[in-house]
């Protein structure tokens, strides 16, 4: 299927591997062209050379902590005016919630809910200006489903989650649509440190860990960051203007429900 977005803009954070990388590769595969961005300079510069070369568009690496105003500001300046902005952070670290301090919920809200926030503010004027924009938010299962150990996650990306449900419905008249993709669990360095602290945990393998949890997803397996991506940028397509505010679980059916 033709995307109908060759030719525009999109600015992809945590796109170095996981879930940013396979959003941007799709982007790139329909003809967009790309800023980069995440913290490390080798992979990330590696990545966009990677994209480049495959897909034959531009890509411009940014390497920057996306959750400071300083390199917020450096990505943007870097960007200019995008068509796409797709918002993405790696979750902040499992724990109990007697463990937890204030300091703790304030960088968790600062990387999943104010930075994704601040990028939508700086973005979505030029995007009302030209009358056509998507953004997607990379949020996680846990909006929907919550996980216990995960509770920095589940209050920061639900904080997320109700600041978009108004906001995609004031912004939809002017061609701009804001969505969410909430995966669940796909083979990532983030699935691998989970099962690497469930391993621990429960003095088993690795690959244990990883096909106990794999049991309990109806389709029997982890997700991959290309069928994510694709996803992705189905949503940041021509297609998908009618699309608005919406929570869309990437899951395997792991999210019970009938509606």
């Amino acid at each position: 299927m033709d995307l109908g977005i060759a030719g525009k803009r999109a600015l992809v954070c945590a796109a170095s591997k996981g879930l940013g990388r396979g959003s941007a590769e799709a982007l790139a595969e329909a003809g967009v062209s790309l800023v980069i961005n995440a913290r490390t300079p080798g992979p990330l510069e590696q990545a966009a050379a990677d994209i480049a070369a495959r897909h034959g568009v531009s890509v411009v690496p940014v390497a920057a902590d996306i959750t400071t105003a300083e390199g917020r500001a450096r990505v943007l300046t870097a960007a200019g005016d995008v068509d796409i902005l797709v918002t993405n952070a790696g979750g902040p670290p499992p724990g109990l919630w007697s463990d937890w301090s204030r300091d703790d919920f304030i960088k968790a809200l600062d990387a999943n809910m104010l930075t994704p926030i601040a990028l939508m503010q700086a973005c979505l004027p030029g995007m009302m200006a030209r009358g056509w924009g998507r953004v997607v938010n990379i949020t996680s299962q846990s909006v929907k489903s919550p996980i216990g150990v995960l509770g920095l996650s589940n209050s920061a990306r639900a904080g997320l989650t109700g600041f978009v449900a108004g906001t995609a419905r004031q912004v939809a008249a002017s061609g701009v649509c804001i969505n969410n993709l909430l995966p669940g669990i796909h083979a990532t360095d983030r699935a691998l440190a989970l099962d690497g602290g469930v391993a621990t945990a429960q003095g088993i393998t690795l690959e244990a860990a990883a096909a106990q949890r794999q049991a309990t997803i109806p389709a029997r397996r982890y997700g991959t960051a290309a069928e994510f991506g694709a996803a992705c940028a189905f949503l940041c397509s021509a297609h998908a203007g009618f699309i608005v505010g919406q929570n869309i679980l990437l899951d395997g059916g792991g999210f019970n429900s009938t509606m």
